[in-house]
C-alpha cells in the first residue's frame, strides 16, 4: 500500500489524516461521490459526552472553503464567509463535551443535485448518518443535523428517509437552508419534538423574497427560506405557544420551553444576507441557543466572536 506524507497530512488509499494543535482531521470518500471530513478534538475523551454534528455543505462550496482560513491577497472570497472550523473551536471552549463536526460534501457541490442523481437517497442519507455516528461516537452520543444553503436538502432527505427521527438526534438546525420545506415534513418534526427528550429545532432565514441581484429577484415569492420558514412557524404555532421579540434587524420567535427558536432577518434594502447569517456567529448560535451557554461571550449577528481562532 502506498501513502504520501505532506506536512501533517497523510494520504492513504484515498483518505486524509491530519492533526493541528486542537483538532484531528480525517477525510475520506464514500459512495464514490461524497467527501467526508471529520473534525475531532485532539483531547477527545471516551468518558465525556459526545456530540456529533453533521454539517451538510452549501451549494457551490468546498469543505476547505466552508471550514475557512485567514485570508491572504488573491484568496477566493469563499474562504471568508462561514468559518465553521473557527466557530467549532469557539464552541469547544464553551462546552465540556466531545464536539465533533462531520462535513459532508458531494462532487456536484449541491445536495439537491446529488439527490436527483441518487433516487434511493431516502435509504442512503440515513445510512450515512447512522454509519458515521457509530464510527465516531458511542451509544451515549447525540446527533445534531446542521447545514447551510443547499445543505438543508440533506436534512430533508434524512427526514424523508427515517420517517420517525431517532431519539439520538437531539438538534436540527437550518442555517438559511430550509428551501425544501413543505407541510408534509411537519408531522415528522412535530412527533420528534414531542417525543424525544432534549429535542431542539432552530431556523435562521432572511427576507430573500424581496432580495435583488443585479436588479432581479433572487428567489420566487414562495421559494425562499423566508416564506418557507414562516410556513413552518405557522405549522408549529398550531401546537406550540411562541413569544416574539424584535431587535434592530431581527424578529425572533421562541417557544415557551425554548426548544424551538426562529431568527428572521429583516431586509429593508433588498440586499443579500445569505452567508452573513452563518458568518456572524450563526453556527455557534445554532448549537448553543436554548442552552446554558446561549449568547455567552458572543452575540448572534454581532461581530465575529471566533476571530482569533481562525487558522
Amino acid at each position: 500500500m502506498r501513502f504520501l506524507l505532506v506536512g501533517l497530512f497523510v494520504f492513504f488509499n484515498g483518505a486524509v489524516y491530519g492533526q493541528t494543535a486542537t483538532s484531528v482531521i480525517d477525510s475520506f470518500r464514500i459512495y464514490s461521490d461524497i467527501k467526508v471530513t471529520v473534525d475531532r478534538s485532539a483531547d477527545f475523551s471516551s468518558y465525556s459526552k459526545t456530540i456529533i454534528t453533521f454539517f451538510a455543505l452549501p451549494n457551490g462550496n468546498t469543505t476547505a472553503q466552508t471550514m475557512g482560513k485567514k485570508m491572504l491577497p488573491g484568496d477566493d472570497w469563499h474562504f471568508d464567509i462561514q468559518h465553521i472550523a473557527a466557530q467549532t473551536k469557539f464552541i469547544r471552549q464553551q462546552v465540556n463535551v466531545n464536539f465533533i463536526v462531520i462535513y459532508l460534501e458531494n462532487d456536484y457541490k449541491s445536495w439537491p443535485s446529488w439527490k436527483q442523481k441518487h433516487t434511493d437517497f431516502r435509504k442512503l442519507i440515513p445510512h450515512i448518518v447512522d454509519s458515521l455516528a457509530k464510527v465516531y461516537g458511542n451509544r451515549k452520543s447525540e446527533i445534531y443535523l446542521n447545514g447551510h444553503s443547499g445543505g438543508g436538502s440533506f436534512i430533508f432527505g434524512y427526514l424523508a428517509g427515517v420517517g420517525q427521527v431517532p431519539k439520538q438526534v437531539k438538534r436540527i438546525s437550518f442555517l438559511d437552508s430550509n428551501y425544501g420545506y413543505d407541510s408534509t415534513y411537519y408531522p415528522i418534526l412535530n412527533n420528534w419534538l414531542k417525543n424525544v427528550k432534549g429535542a431542539a429545532l432552530n431556523l435562521f432565514a432572511y427576507n430573500d423574497s424581496v432580495a435583488l441581484y443585479n436588479g432581479k429577484p433572487v428567489v420566487s415569492a414562495t421559494g425562499g427560506t423566508w416564506y418557507r420558514g414562516h410556513l413552518l412557524l405557522k405549522n408549529l404555532q398550531a401546537d406550540y405557544s411562541f413569544s416574539k421579540m424584535n431587535t434592530d434587524s431581527l424578529t425572533i420567535y421562541k417557544s415557551s420551553d425554548s426548544k424551538v427558536q426562529f431568527y428572521f432577518k429583516q431586509n429593508l434594502d433588498r440586499g443579500i444576507y445569505h452567508t452573513q447569517q452563518v458568518e456572524l456567529n450563526g453556527f455557534i448560535h445554532s448549537v448553543l441557543c436554548g442552552t446554558k451557554r446561549d449568547s455567552k461571550d458572543y452575540i448572534y449577528y454581532g461581530k465575529r466572536a471566533y476571530a482569533d481562532l481562525i487558522d
